[in-house]
């Protein structure tokens, strides 16, 4: 059967926006280049038509001139149109990435929340509530022990009237102490030294030293 109909051609990978596009710049940058030089000739017929005197060469450079002009405009609206080819295809390449990425994360919150439901069913609220209230019968507990501990044994019932006229004589106690006795004691105290260190003075009559202490005699 292959010898009468012939082999068919194998299919080839499904047309890439990408390869689309980096195509169809390659062929802009090539029309690009071919303006660049139409444009190079077009400035050396200009160079040369204003040297020549009106005549038929220069209605010859004039007309080849305006050949190239007429191809560098052909060559431009080429170029425009690939541009915009290309444009356009690297919008839908856009959106047809936005919404790959879209599915991506829908799918991704879809697998989260299917996990949440799972973690949310070993959660019981009921079980959480009674916890709450052990933890807090605990707690009262736990103060009632600490008050039991601290409870005082012995210690004799004191009125609170007595308390209160004991704490108010104390400033009267204060005031009544008029004991100046330190004072004496400070008036008595030695005299600060006035002399110099190493010099010698008569008090009464009597040598002393620089202390004011009598000074003894020399055997």
């Amino acid at each position: 059967m292959n010898r009468i109909f012939g082999k068919g051609k194998a299919k080839g990978p499904p047309p890439n926006l990408s390869d689309c596009i980096n195509s169809v710049d390659s062929r802009t940058e090539s029309v690009d280049k071919k303006i660049a030089r139409l444009d190079a000739e077009l400035v050396k017929y200009k160079e040369q038509m204003k040297k020549m005197r009106d005549g038929p060469s220069k209605n010859m450079v004039k007309q080849k001139a305006m050949r190239v002009l007429k191809q560098k405009r052909m060559y431009e609206g080429q170029r425009d149109n690939l541009m915009q080819q290309s444009f356009n295809m690297e919008q839908t390449n856009y959106t047809i990435q936005s919404l790959k990425d879209t599915k991506t994360t829908v799918d991704a919150m879809k697998v989260g929340l299917k996990d949440m439901k799972k973690a949310y069913k070993q959660v019981n609220i009921g079980k959480i509530e009674n916890i709450q209230d052990d933890l807090e019968d605990m707690m009262e507990d736990a103060n009632e022990i600490q008050e039991a501990l601290g409870r005082s044994y012995g210690t004799p019932e004191i009125d609170d009237d007595d308390l209160e006229a004991e704490l108010s004589a104390l400033g009267d106690e204060f005031l009544m102490d008029d004991d100046s006795s330190y004072l004496d004691e400070a008036a008595t105290a030695p005299s600060i030294p006035e002399a110099l260190p190493g010099s010698k003075s008569n008090r009464d009559g009597v040598l002393v030293d620089e202390f004011g202490l009598p000074q003894i005699p020399a055997t």
